[in-house]
């Protein structure tokens, strides 16, 4: 299980959570979800990437739960999940479905925003039963369907084979990440974050990321290499949006312009200026606005108001 480590002070330090539970998944493994703010407000489920954790999602939980009820859940080997031998892009539906159906009533709607990996995540679960039963709205933010390690920036070389090799290198290392250092900070501001980001920043991501044990890294770093989720972005047919950083090296904006050209109803692209892989922790205040807006769009109603609706 991944070590606990992250900030403890300022924006990025995780708010502490109403009530923590256990979804069960298709396979019997287990997942730490948290839940915040006011039992009848709104739901968003927001689904965190590759090497994070709930950790990640700080400022948008700060934010979002003063009046959104905001569920939050660390992907299989990651956070307080423990890890588990199937290393699937199904197995990240199945574990999306699970946390659903533990944490909505039958029926009730959400907005759900996945970055990175979470947002394969949202893809992968686009055609299951129970996605579409719970999904008023989706916020796809830095991701991308397909060819991840050939379309990655992070290896600053022309596209060809070499750089693709050298890609799936570096991402698929067993290397350890070690302790936070300076020189590790520099690492990850390079590969994952905008010239602009502020050392709070970085060092709130880098401690997450550093958090993540090797064996998990380099587990999940095989499912992205090979992933071919264009599929799922032609069954995700509730409204969705698409946000990603001009500077992000991971998933640069060509997947983000895949990504709209091919959702059946997209509710427009946000490309923010100098941003990085890492925007919901580099621009908190666009990413959380985006979440809330699709909110006020598709999910009018509380819980008390369906409850009501329903009598």
């Amino acid at each position: 299980m991944t070590r606990l480590t992250h900030v403890k002070h300022g924006p990025y330090a995780p708010p502490v959570a109403v009530r923590e539970l256990a979804a069960v998944s298709a396979d019997g493994a287990r997942l730490h979800v948290e839940i915040h703010g006011p039992q009848d407000a709104p739901t968003v489920v927001l689904v965190h990437g590759w090497t994070c954790s709930t950790a990640y999602w700080a400022a948008q939980v700060r934010d979002l739960a003063v009046d959104h009820r905001v569920v939050v859940y660390d992907q299989r080997g990651h956070g307080r999940s423990p890890a588990s031998a199937l290393c699937t892009a199904d197995g990240l539906a199945d574990d999306l479905e699970a946390v659903l159906a533990a944490t909505l009533a039958p029926g009730e709607k959400a907005v759900l925003a996945g970055h990175s990996m979470g947002g394969m995540t949202v893809m992968a679960a686009a055609g299951r039963p129970g996605f579409r039963e719970h999904a008023a709205a989706v916020l796809l933010c830095s991701t991308g369907s397909s060819k991840l390690v050939d379309e990655s920036l992070v290896v600053p070389l022309r596209p060809g084979r070499l750089r693709t090799w050298l890609t799936r290198r570096v991402l698929g290392s067993r290397a350890p990440l070690g302790p936070v250092t300076p020189v590790a900070r520099r690492i990850l501001k390079y590969a994952t974050m905008g010239p602009g980001s502020s050392p709070v920043m970085v060092e709130a991501c880098a401690r997450i990321v550093h958090a993540c044990p090797a064996r998990v890294r380099h587990a999940w770093s095989h499912v992205l290499d090979t992933l071919d989720l264009d599929h799922g972005v032609r069954e995700l047919t509730v409204p969705t949006a698409v946000v990603v950083g001009t500077a992000d090296r991971m998933t640069p904006p060509v997947h983000a312009r895949a990504l709209a050209a091919a959702l059946p109803d997209c509710v427009g692209v946000s490309e923010l200026t100098g941003v990085g892989h890492m925007a919901p922790v580099e621009a908190p205040e666009a990413v959380t606005a985006r979440i809330r807006e699709l909110v006020e769009m598709y999910v009018p109603a509380g819980r008390d108001e369906l409850e009501e609706a329903g009598a």
